[in-house]
């Protein structure tokens, strides 16, 4: 019978402050959990972005209080904890090369991608540098180490957003003594030469997946500040239920269209090495929360409905492309070559309509790249919607139930086709939470 092996993973909002990281603490040895992976101290990751960015600017008085603070919380926080004079070696070591990365940045006026990184790094390394501390004071017999995770989770050199390694990540997984237990950073590597890369924001979910897929372990754990996956924001909607399980396939579908309790990229190790993923709240560990596996008993014809919002549609035009080929294959290449997703898609003769985050908009390569093979239209302050369930192709009276909850009119767009587990369609901001409240009731609900 396989050892039980369990990664659990920590957030922001788990590692807020000393009794936070001691409720988490308390969970990781009741859950008897091999390797904790954890997130930066919540807010610490935006202020460190604020800071590389009033660096480059050579704003010294705002960015000198930035450091000032984000130095402050961290010490306090390890002043609460017994004397560690090792610990608080590295955490003034964290802190000098705060510094020096700042002088740094100020000295070029430059933020370059490779020290945007690195200074970002500094959120995982000092909260996990701390639980180290605080996990350790609850399990004197046993040996906590601190792993730094650009170790293990070897990337390419996309920094911002760096594609894993996942044969050498298992390579040094395998090098690893699976008796002590690790804690370690989430959102963080490394890549060939050593620099520090990272995953792209909320990466920290996509790094305890890497390492669960690493170490082949029998259970993935994220815990979190709500108590599972709902059918859908609770803020948007009050009657929105936890869900008890949900299949790879939905929970991969709900990430990837604007549930933000999971990063995108995290079931795809899960379902490499066929490893349940739970999802819980460090405030109410107690609740049932939400099992991600490979089958689930219940299908549902809606599982659960997502919203994106910050939705643009870009429509690319050219008439001369009539009967022609290649057009596409040139559009979508543009999208590739510049790392853009692509949500949903429309096509006609002479024209493309694509659905892309509002945020795309600022990249002016990729825009002047389009503009060179036709005319760019742009639409903005859309929310892309989402229905997420079973076999939606089969249900014949979907349609019906949507335009019976939603005006026709409304919908700019929609998709179905390209997978059996989700519907989506774009409709603007302002009318998305009456929509998915009506679509709830309609669809979950069952009124």
């Amino acid at each position: 019978m396989k050892r039980s092996f369990i990664v659990s993973k920590f957030g922001g909002t788990s590692m807020g402050d000393i009794p936070a990281m001691e409720r988490s603490a308390t969970i990781s040895i009741e859950r008897n959990s091999s390797v904790v992976v954890v997130s930066a101290t919540s807010g610490t990751t935006d202020k460190l972005i604020h800071i590389a960015k009033q660096a480059s600017a050579s704003n010294a008085v705002d960015c000198e209080k930035l450091v000032f603070e984000v130095k402050e919380r961290h010490q306090a926080m390890m002043n609460e904890m017994p004397k560690n004079h090792d610990g608080l070696e590295i955490l003034n070591s964290y802190f000098t090369e705060l510094d020096l990365l700042v002088q740094n940045i100020s000295l070029l006026k430059e933020l370059t991608p490779k020290a945007h990184d690195h200074i970002l790094s500094l959120g995982e390394r000092m909260s996990s540098l701390i639980f180290k501390s605080v996990l350790q004071s609850k399990l004197p017999n046993k040996s906590v180490v601190l792993l730094d995770a650009r170790t293990v989770i070897k990337t390419d050199s996309n920094f911002g957003k760096a594609t894993p390694l996942i044969s050498e990540i298992a390579k040094q997984c395998a090098q690893l003594n699976t008796e002590v237990v690790y804690v370690t950073q989430g959102f963080i590597g490394s890549d060939a030469d050593g620099n520090t890369t990272i995953l792209g924001r909320g990466g920290s979910d996509y790094s305890a997946a890497l390492m669960a897929e690493g170490f082949n372990a029998t259970v993935l754990e994220i815990w979190t500040d709500v108590a599972g996956i709902a059918t859908t924001d609770p803020r948007l909607c009050p009657t929105a239920q936890i869900i008890p399980e949900i299949s790879y396939a939905e929970a991969g579908e709900m990430a990837q269209y604007g549930a933000k309790i999971l990063h995108p990229a995290t079931i795809a190790p899960a379902v490499r090495k066929s490893i349940p993923v739970f999802v819980g709240s460090t405030f109410e560990k107690n609740l049932p929360g939400t099992w991600i596996k490979a089958n689930v008993e219940n299908r549902p014809a809606v599982r659960a409905i997502t919203k994106r919002s910050h939705q643009a549609l870009l429509t690319i035009s050219n008439p001369n492309m009539l009967n022609a080929y290649g057009f596409m294959g040139e559009a979508f290449g543009l999208f590739g070559k510049h790392r853009i997703s692509v949500d949903c898609v429309t096509t006609s003769e002479i024209s493309i309509a694509v659905t892309v985050d509002q945020t795309t908009l600022d990249n002016q390569k990729f825009m002047k790249d389009l503009e060179s093979i036709g005319k760019i239209d742009v639409e903005t302050g859309y929310a892309l919607i989402s229905l997420i369930g079973n076999d939606l192709f089969s249900r014949s009276s979907l349609a019906k139930n949507i335009f019976s909850s939603v005006d026709a009119a409304s919908i700019r767009m929609m998709s179905l086709g390209a997978s059996s587990f989700n519907f989506n369609f774009l409709i603007k901001e302002e009318e998305s939470k009456a929509c998915i409240q009506k679509l709830h009731l309609n669809l979950i609900e069952g009124k």
